[in-house]
């Protein structure tokens, strides 16, 4: 009985505590989207009752029925909210994105960071200004973007890749691109083209040493963190992204007309009658037509340049499915670009696919994987470097170059006036048309991870990755192509001709790490990591070719029927990495930080004794913002002062740089046995003495934040010293080489960035804020090879440049400094005596130009006697340029009023000179050739009747060589990049079961202010950091017009 009474008694009560109760549900969303949120965390405020929402964003909670209850609702990734519950039953809300929480989280080497908590130099890319600027690949949008990274490129055709170098060059001789990482995966040498841009979710760049020291022999040149999107918790959302775009050539050259033309060429060769046999200018122009010079006053010139260039059209077509649970994760996309070059014959192609799977399997146990496959084809001939040892073979050679009196004809292969089968006069049309030029590459990236939750404190994260990379080469020359035709000299020795190379590179990574965290007495928290990591890479390249293939219809299938190329190509090599690192973090009170890390690398590409190497760092900040007199400071919302030091390598030399090379040289080269056969030749002293560049860098800077952060300000100074640089030092004759590679190079760099952001207006309907970051830095050589102060760099754009020096490194002096004469206007008549018969001999008192003084004469070019001995030769060389800006930059700024966006963005160079080749060939013909056409600006030039002239008269260059003639300022600013955007009202797409949409009209490279009178100052063709600024027939930077839209279903 008495049983039965605590029985009744247990439930009369159960059912009163039932009866304080009710419950309360709904659905949470995100805000604008309106997809259903998986896992969010809904509580009672004050109590312990919770719950989470399900896969459909439903939730369901008990709430007292006799005080009044919130509820407060939080998610990862989005603001908190709290609503109060009154007598509701339904609850739905939707949830904002924290896009200042997701800004303040920063990705850093094996792991993140939020921003406040950084002792190190990181670089955040504003992704959703960069989203907003119509280019094909990441790196096109980086310049400007983030202080301190220098974006340079070599030309402008579709496909091509930049060149990245952050705080500026440290190495002379190897590699200074930084390292990326993707998405955790540690790869060299990238190429951004294989990923979509709208598929990256995040771009941190690591600077300086406290960064990336982490990353040890890699981290020299700086390290760029990239993030790949993923799937979020909640139903699957499909994005839609169709782009289309149109590629103007934003500018042509202006070239000489008919009677100017007619008129130079007359007087190259005066007095030549000429002949069949010697077409000179007065056979051709006058003799055979019957013409006089005034009969070309009138005559049309035939425009090479209007049908050579195009309009290019650019599709883009990005589709993307991501979704998941409280369990699985999801993504999955493909892209689609299509890309018609300016130029004819050029193209670019890019098929990209991606899949991401991230799963818990317990608690404790979460697995992912990450695939990207891409297939990248890049169509038509480069205007820039590696077309060939003469610069005659360039394209924009030969458009500019070809006669304006030949006619617009496929018909016609040669021009009439062709003076030597070396010099380029065939058909610019016919050729680009006719050539076939092939970069096709199969890309693969695939990585995983493993995370194991060992205890609330310990975590275990393996992962794991390939890259591999397959790059196919196709060339094709038939007969009505320059290299190809039976009327030039190279089809005469090569006929139809064609080759095929390959090169694969494979590259693998495993990192295992143990990280530990842990809050003593909710002031001292700790972070330390350990781990080890293990890397390798093969290499190999093999190609061949054939030359007089008897049916050229068969293209490159016919290979087989020519004549085999003696010199194939057959390379293979492999390097090895092994790591141990580790890295402790502490702070007090989230005020007071100290930071230091260590890494030892171990690498195959040096010798024993050599292999392995050591990379500390240490740094620390104080977030004085924290401290109590100024909590309630009404200006000051953020304040920090950082610091830091460490080392860093290079390890971007050659695989076995410390091994002697030998080449077989094929032919008949050596006597043996009364014949001759191939032979075998020391060619490189190897060096067990090589090891790593190293990098020591002083950092220090300072974060402010003002009026609540509207106003936020970072400034970095910083010092780095490299050494032990690998030179080729000169070797005694008696050792049997020239040459071997040593550590004995320095070179220093020093510099400051900084970068402002505000938010100017903020209210309902109009938001404006901006951005701003200016970047200054000193390079400086400290030492070079052992008794040697100067470093001297050719540029092989012709034959008859080879080997003469364009540029200079010296001690105590930057990198990329420009060297020749220096220019000294013409030679006027006051500078001769004149014989007795008329003739013009120059003065004793004035210097000759390099020719001999017998043959000088009025409104010839003139050089400045440095040395002063009366003759201008190699020992007159300075420095005339330099191809480092003085500071670079970028300003962006974003308005917003109600459903419009307007972005706008420039960016800048300051103070870099350019070497302008073209003027050089074309203002003035200084390779001396017949029949090539020249810049209007020419026709300027010094004569009798026209003294005043700066240009020198026709025929009036003297010895090859460079000079101050041709430098030019280089600085610039660009209206980069301007996007209009309309976000579509929500009432709209709900009829069309559309989640969101935003139409948008975009502009890349509107307008360029800068006195440089070539094509694009923003271009170099050559990206040697010994030989930057060089401007030789490079492909021109396209204004693109894009329209397109970002659909989500």
């Amino acid at each position: 009985m008495r049983k039965i009474y605590l029985f009744l008694m247990c439930m009369i009560y159960a059912l009163g505590a039932f009866s304080q109760t009710r419950k309360v549900e709904g659905t949470v969303t995100e805000q604008g989207s309106g997809i259903a949120l998986v896992g969010v965390s809904v509580s009672v405020k004050g109590t312990k009752t919770g719950a989470s929402t399900d896969k459909d964003g439903h939730y369901a909670i008990q709430v007292s029925t006799k005080e009044k209850s919130t509820l407060v609702f939080s998610y990862v990734g989005y603001l908190q909210r709290e609503m109060p519950v009154g007598d509701k039953g339904v609850i739905n809300l939707s949830l904002a994105s924290d896009e200042k929480a997701l800004g303040d989280v920063v990705v850093v080497g094996y792991g993140t960071s939020k921003k406040g908590d950084l002792v190190s130099s990181v670089g955040q890319v504003d992704m959703n200004d960069m989203a907003k600027a119509p280019v094909r690949s990441i790196d096109e949008s980086l310049a400007g973007r983030v202080a301190g990274v220098q974006v340079n490129s070599s030309d402008g055709q579709p496909g091509s890749s930049v060149n990245i170098v952050i705080r500026g060059a440290n190495s002379i001789t190897q590699n200074n691109s930084p390292l990326y990482v993707v998405d955790g995966f540690p790869i060299e040498g990238f190429n951004l083209n294989v990923f979509d841009p709208q598929e990256v979710e995040s771009i941190d760049v690591l600077k300086d040493a406290s960064a990336t020291a982490i990353y040890g022999a890699r981290g020299a040149n700086g390290v760029i963190m990239i993030t790949t999107k993923k799937g979020k918790m909640g139903a699957p959302v499909i994005s839609f992204s169709p782009t289309v775009s149109f590629d103007n050539n934003i500018k042509t050259m202006e070239l000489m007309n008919s009677y100017d033309f007619a008129k130079m060429q007359l007087e190259l060769v005066p007095g030549a009658p000429g002949s069949a046999n010697d077409p000179t200018p007065i056979y051709i122009l006058l003799t055979r037509p019957g013409k006089t010079l005034e009969d070309y006053r009138n005559a049309p010139a035939t425009d090479w340049q209007s049908p050579f260039f195009q309009t290019g059209l650019r599709q883009d077509y990005s589709l993307a499915l991501r979704g998941g649970t409280d369990k699985t994760i999801y993504a999955l996309s493909g892209n689609l670009n299509d890309q018609k070059g300016t130029i004819i014959n050029t193209a670019y192609k890019r098929y990209q696919g991606r899949i991401t799977l991230d799963q818990t399997l317990s608690k404790k146990i979460k697995v992912g994987v990450n695939a990207n496959y891409a297939y990248l084809l890049r169509s038509g001939n480069s205007a820039a470097q590696g077309t060939g040892g003469s610069g005659t073979t360039n394209i924009l050679y030969s458009v500019w170059g070809y006669s304006p009196l030949s006619e617009l004809t496929e018909d016609e292969a040669i021009d009439e006036t062709t003076a030597s089968g070396v010099d380029y006069k065939f058909n610019p049309i016919m050729n680009q048309n006719n050539l076939l030029r092939n970069n096709k590459t199969h890309n693969l990236n695939v990585s995983g991870y493993f995370d194991y939750a060992i205890t609330d404190n310990l975590k275990l994260k393996i992962t794991g990755g390939i890259n591999n990379t397959r790059v196919i080469s196709e060339e094709f020359n038939n007969s009505k192509t320059y290299p190809g035709s039976p009327n030039t000299t190279p089809g005469r020795t090569s006929g139809v001709n064609g080759s095929i190379a390959e090169a694969n590179t494979n590259n693998w990574s495993n990192e295992n790490t143990l990280t530990w965290t842990k809050t003593y007495n909710k002031s001292h928290n700790l972070n330390i990591l350990g781990g080890f990591s293990t890397q390798g890479n093969t290499s190999n390249a093999f190609g061949f070719g054939a030359t007089f293939l008897p049916n050229e219809k068969l293209g490159l299938s016919g290979l087989n029927e020519g004549i085999l190329n003696p010199v194939t190509i057959a390379t293979s090599s492999l390097w090895t990495l092994s790591s141990f690192f580790g890295r402790i973090k502490y702070n007090f009170k989230s005020k007071y930080y100290l930071e230091a890390s260590y890494r030892a690398d171990g690498s195959s590409k040096f010798a024993d004794g050599n292999k392995w190497s050591y990379f500390p760092s240490i740094g620390g900040s104080w977030r004085f913002i924290k401290e109590d007199f100024l909590k309630n400071s009404k200006v000051l919302s953020e304040g920090k002062l950082r610091a830091s030091f460490g080392k860093t390598g290079n390890n971007r030399v050659n695989d076995f740089a410390y091994l002697s090379s030998n080449d077989v040289v094929p032919g008949n080269s050596y006597p043996w046995n009364n014949s001759y056969v191939s032979s075998i030749i020391p060619t490189s002293l190897g060096n067990p003495k090589v090891k790593w560049e190293t990098t020591d860098q002083y950092d220090a800077g300072v974060d402010l934040g003002f009026l609540k952060n509207r106003i936020s300000l970072t400034a970095d100074v910083y010092k780095k010293n490299t050494k032990d640089l690998l030179l080729r030092a000169t070797l005694p004759t008696s050792s049997g080489y020239t040459s071997a590679f040593k550590n004995v190079g320095a070179v220093a760099n020093r510099g400051l960035e900084i970068s402002l952001s505000t938010i100017n207006i903020s209210n309902k309907n109009f938001q404006w804020n901006s951005s701003f970051n200016i970047s200054f830095n000193r390079n400086k050589v400290l030492a070079l090879a052992e008794d040697q102060q100067t470093l001297l760099s050719t540029t092989n754009w012709d034959n008859a440049y080879t080997n003469i020096p364009s540029y200079i490194a010296k001690i105590g002096e930057p990198l990329g400094l420009m060297y020749g004469f220096i220019w000294d206007g013409v030679y006027q008549y006051s500078d001769f005596n004149r014989t007795s018969t008329g003739e013009y001999l120059l003065k004793d008192n004035v210097p000759a130009n390099g020719s001999a003084r017998q043959n000088i004469q009025p409104g010839d070019i003139r050089y400045r006697d440095l040395n002063g001995d009366g003759n201008v030769n190699a020992s007159d060389y300075a420095v005339i340029g330099n191809s480092l800006p003085l500071h670079t930059g970028g300003f962006s700024n974003n308005f917003t009023y109600k459903q419009f966006d307007l972005n706008v963005f420039f960016q800048w160079s300051y103070g870099n000179d350019i070497q302008n080749i073209n003027r050089q060939v074309f203002e003035g013909n200084a390779l001396g050739k017949r029949f090539l056409q020249q810049y209007s600006s020419y026709t300027d030039r010094w004569s009798p009747e026209n003294q005043a002239s700066s240009n020198y008269r026709t025929g009036g260059f003297s010895v090859a060589g460079y000079s101050s003639r041709t430098i030019e300022d280089g600085s610039f600013l660009r209206l980069k990049t301007v996007s209009l955007g309309y976000n579509i009202p929500k009432p709209l797409l709900d009829r069309v079961k559309i989640k969101t949409a935003r139409i948008f009209v975009s502009g890349q490279n509107l307008y360029t202010w800068t006195k440089y009178t070539g094509l694009d100052p923003e271009v170099s063709t050559y990206s040697s950091v010994l030989t930057g600024g060089f401007d030789y027939s490079a492909y021109p930077r396209a204004r693109t017009i894009a329209f397109g839209a970002n659909v989500t279903f």
